[in-house]
This record gives C-alpha cells, structure tokens and sequence, in this order.
C-alpha cells in the first residue's frame, strides 16, 4: 500500500509519519530529488512523443531515466530517514516505558547504523567495478550509475548517527554500544557452530533474527538488509559485496520507474480536488437510495483508486466528502470506518496499483495482465461489500433525502469528466498493450496537471515543489524495502530452502487447492506484519514457481496473493490500513475492531471465489 502526505503519527501497530519538515542541511539533497523526479519524467515523456507521435523510438531515454532513477532512490531514502517516514513495526515498542523505548530506539539506530556502516565498502567496490563496464546507449561507464549506492548508503549512515546523537544520552548510547558489541561477539564465537545448523540458520536469522528486529521498531528495510548480512556473514563464506548486488538489482528494474510517478499522481490528486469532483458526481447519481452513500464511498475508493494507487490518499479523499451525511443518516462511526477500510483493500487491485507494478516486476507477470484482470478482480469484491453494506443499512434513516435534479447531476458529471476519464485512460492503455505503465504513468502525471490547471484551480509552484520532495521520500523509502528484501531474498534461495518448499507443497494432498489455502494464509500473516511490498518480494520468488509446477495461472495467482494481503493489511490488532483508516475517520481503533469483522469476512468471501474459481482472474484477459 503506498501512502501519501497525511501525517499518520502515533500508530499503534505500523509507524510511518508523513510530512515531517526535513533538516535544514538536508535541503540540497530534496532539490536535487525533485529536480531527478522531474527530469525522470520529462525525458520519459520525450520518450513517448518520440515513439508514439514521429515513430522514432530514443534508444538512449531508458538508459538515462534508469541512471538518474537509483540517484534517485537512494537520495529519497536518505530524505526519508531525515523524516521518520520509513515503516515499521511499532506495537511491542508501544508496550514499554519511555525511557526503554528510548533505549531501544538507540539500539535499533546503532544496528542501522552497523548496517549502512557494513556495507559502504562494499558498494564504493561495486562501483569500481561498474567502472570497467560502459553502457550500451550513452556509452559512459556504469559507475556514473552505481555511485548512487555508496553515496546514499554514507549519506543514510551519517543521518542515522544524527539521530541518535539526538534522542539519546550519553550513558544510553554506551549501553546499547555494549549490547550491540556483545551480540555481535557472540554471533562471531558461535559462527563455527551455525555451520551444523543447515537450514536451521534460516529460522535463527531470517526468521527469529528479522522478527525481534521488527519487534524493536527498526525500519522494515533494514530489518531485511541486517537478516540477510548477519545470514551471509555468520553462516557462508559469501562476500557481502552480493549483498549490494542484489539491491542494486531489486531497485532497478524498469518497472519500477512508474512507481514514484505514480506517486505523484496521487499528490496531483489531492491537490487539484479531481478526487472530491469524482465523490461528488457519484453523490448525486446514488445518494438518494437506500444504502447509497455506503454505495458511494465504495464507488469512489474504486474509481479514486484508478488514478492516485495510494490508498492513504483515496480514504483521506473520500471520508470528510460522504462522513457527514452518512453520519446523518444513522451510519455509526464505527460502521464508516470497516467500510471504508475495507474499500481500500477492496481497490487495491484497481490499475494503478503500485502493488502490483511491485509484483508484475519481482515475479515476471505481464503487468497488462495484472492490470485487466486487477479491475475485474475488484469488481468481485466490490459486489460483496455493495451486498454487506446494504444489509447493514437497513434501519438507515432517509429523511429529508431527495433525489438530485437533473441539472444538479449534469453539472457533476461535467465538472468531473475528465477526472473520471483518467482511470480508464490507465487501465485501457496498459491493459490493451498501446503503453507499459512507465508511459501511461508520465502521461497521466501531465493530463492531471494540465487538468488540474485548467479546471480545478491549479498547484503553486511551492506546492510542486513539496510534492516533488513528499514523493522521493516515499519513493525512497518504497524502494530500499524493494532492494533489502530482494537480498534477503536471494538469500533464501541460496540455501535450496525454497526446492525443499516446493517439495514439500506439491506433496500435501488435495494438490492446487491445498496450495492456494496455503498461500491464503501465508499472505494474510505476511500482510499484518510486514505490509505488500516486502511481503511480494520476500516470497513472490519462491512461491510463484511452485504455483507454476502445480498448473496455476500466474495472474489468478497474482490475483489471490494480492488480495489475501490486503486483508491481512486491515485485520486488527496489527493490520496498519486498519489504523489509517482510524485515523482519517477520527475514531477510537477499540471502537472499531468489533464493526470490521463482518466485513472482512465479506472479503473473504470475495477471496474463497477468487481463489477457487480461476474464471474471475482469467476471463477478460
């Protein structure tokens, strides 16, 4: 689930704070990611006119996007560093007192610290080797490229040093030092040991290791990235410059160009009201029957959803425009708030989703598939929350409701049709192979802003530039998730653990079906602890595969592994769309966890048929 700029502080199960004004010192570093971002997007535009309007393709357009894009990434997770806005888990740290949280934050920062610290040398060899290599279209050495890697790695080293200096005082800092250092010399004696473990050693380090990082509060990236160092480093006699490659590998993939574009798609969405214009239309075609402002909130999380791929920014859209009048009407709080947690994993497969560019890149699924089939998919679980939530409204209260006039609908549907007309211009162009998503998104970025100029009041120069700044920090802290879990990854694949795996499923009984209950509950876990993307790219290698071997289509796999995430994504007591949903709402997490449930088990419903019968994934592709 991407987030947008809402401050989302003090959440009680997943961290991550938004719009935290950055350090002084580090504002050079947020003008030059916003000028990337913008340079990103304009030689990817080039691109398109090139090709689609003289058909003459810029063979070079890749090339240079791909080498300002890891600049890119590693600045923007510097940046978000700076600001607090890396997730994690925070649900046990909550349990203690101050001052041992303050103790265990200063261990966690020392442990990143040791990380980022681990690697520098590493990656400043990687891009000496990179230097022997010259690319193919702009014909300069790769180490123009690679460097990013080193210099993002000091940059995040020298802030989490800042940080720790700040929060901690001095006998604390020597405390978690001696703890750290003991830990560290006990791993170190006992590396003759691990090498009779086997396998074992993935449970003591990328299991148990990786959990009590989580439980501390340190960032889900760098849980990952330290997994998977102390796993090379005290169990094989692998260098930790594979560690680097890996990474560099798991930020790289062209795909994954559209994800910080579509980002900022989101942020064009919030500040150009296109959301609220679309909120507004569906008002007043349904507002007046029975159920239809639950009808509403459902029908603009979908089509909301179609533009920004940010939940944070759907809810946050969608909630202050129908909460009132829903409240009016007799809907509890509580009600409101399951339902429009539950819309928000319901259109988390509407293109375009940033969860499922993650997942069309790590796992090799057609992202046009993913595409067609993630608007059906959410067709289906749209029907069965429409079903819930009109039982639920039984007892609503329609007094003083009338049916808007036709003229009241005909000047919404005028002031929103061109917002309503970008979700399908997504979905069809990717969907019908005329573009890849890396295009559609830069297209979409320049019909919302010209739009939202026109027609919606427009964006401040300042205002770009925040937003700019907002989405590399975003996107920063997306990505080194993408590449600390890609290693940890590889990592588990090396010691023939993800063959024993498939063994071992292939040999339950009940075959595909069994499997798919598997995968149900796997992902369902993985998206409580860890949310979607370092959930995807953890095990999207080893599980797909396996899916394969058993005769299951990769987008109706796709399909299911997605959707048992969300829902694993909202469940209480530690699902964070769950809180954030909370939080837009103003309610109490105590009051809400009773009104959900009915309404996750409609998903799961929605999920059973999904799972079972292939014919909802497949049939329009």
């Amino acid at each position: 689930m991407a987030m947008s700029s809402e401050v989302l502080d003090d959440l009680p199960a997943m961290e991550l704070q938004q719009s935290v004004p950055g350090s002084r010192w580090m504002r050079p570093v947020e003008i030059v990611c916003a000028a990337l971002l913008t340079f990103i997007i304009t030689i990817l535009l080039v691109g398109v006119i090139a090709r689609y309007v003289f058909s003459s393709p810029l063979i070079w357009v890749d090339e240079s996007a791909s080498f300002a894009f890891l600049w890119f990434a590693m600045l923007g997770a510097a940046i978000a560093i700076d600001r607090h806005e890396h997730l994690r888990l925070t649900v046990f740290l909550h349990l203690l007192d101050e001052r041992k949280q303050a103790f265990v934050a200063s261990v966690g920062l020392l442990l990143t610290a040791v990380f980022l610290g681990s690697l520098l040398y590493p990656a400043f060899d990687y891009a000496m080797e990179e230097s022997y290599v010259t690319s193919a279209s702009l014909l300069i050495p790769m180490s123009y490229r690679a460097s990013a890697l080193p210099v993002g790695l000091a940059l995040m080293m020298a802030i989490v040093i800042l940080h720790g200096v700040r929060i901690g005082n001095a006998r604390m800092l020597i405390g978690a030092a001696v703890l750290v250092g003991a830990a560290g010399g006990a791993l170190f004696a006992l590396e003759p040991v691990f090498t009779y473990f086997g396998n074992w050693n993935i449970v003591i380090f990328l299991v148990f290791g990786v959990g009590l990082l989580l439980a501390m509060g340190v960032p889900i990236a760098f849980c990952f990235g330290l997994g998977a160092l102390s796993f090379l480093t005290f169990t094989t006699s692998m260098p930790t410059f594979v560690i680097i490659g890996r990474m560099d590998e798991g930020m790289s993939s062209i795909i994954l160009l559209s994800v910080p574009i579509f980002v900022l798609l989101g942020c064009v969405l919030d500040a150009t009201g296109m959301g609220k214009a679309i909120v507004e239309v569906l008002a007043s075609l349904l507002g007046h029957v029975k159920a239809g402002m639950s009808y509403v909130l459902l029908g603009s999380m979908f089509l909301v959803s179609g533009i920004s791929g940010s939940k944070v920014s759907d809810m946050a859209t969608v909630a202050p425009a129908l909460f009132p009048e829903m409240k009016r009407r007799g809907h509890k709080p509580p009600e409101m708030i399951a339902l429009l947690a539950t819309g928000a994993a319901m259109a988390e497969t509407v293109p375009p989703s940033i969860v499922l560019i993650v997942l069309g890149s790590t796992a090799g699924v057609s992202i046009a598939g993913l595409f067609t089939s993630g608007f059906a998919i959410a067709m289906v679980l749209l029907l069965v929350l429409a079903v819930l939530a009109r039982w639920k409204s039984r007892h609503e209260s329609m007094e003083g409701v009338r049916r808007a006039s036709v003229k009241t609908v005909w000047k919404a549907v005028v002031i929103a049709a061109p917002a309503l007309l970008l979700p399908f211009l997504i979905r069809s162009a990717v969907g019908g192979g005329v573009a890849t998503a890396t295009e559609v998104s830069t297209i979409a970025v320049l019909y919302a802003l010209i739009i939202g100029a026109t027609l919606y009041g427009g964006i401040s120069l300042k205002k770009l530039y925040t937003m700019l700044v907002e989405t590399a920090a975003l996107s920063g802290a997306i990505l080194i998730i993408l590449g600390c879990a890609s290693a940890m990854a590889w990592a588990l694949t090396q010691t023939g653990f993800a063959f024993k795996l498939a063994q071992a499923v292939t040999d339950l009984p009940g075959g595909w079906l069994t499997f798919m209950g598997v995968t149900v509950l796997m992902f369902m876990v993985l998206g409580c602890v860890l949310e979607g993307l370092p959930a995807i790219v953890l095990m999207a290698p080893i599980m797909f595969p396996i899916a394969k071997s058993l005769g299951i289509n990769d987008v109706h796999y796709s399909m299911v592994v997605v959707t048992a995430m969300n829902v694993g994504l909202i469940a209480p007591p530690i699902g964070i769309g769950f809180y954030i949903a909370c939080k837009i709402g103003g309610v109490a997490p105590d009051e809400a966890m009773k009104a959900i449930w009915p309404y996750i088990g409609a998903l799961l419903i929605g999920l059973f048929l999904i799972a079972v019968f292939p014919i909802f994934s497949i049939a329009l592709l």
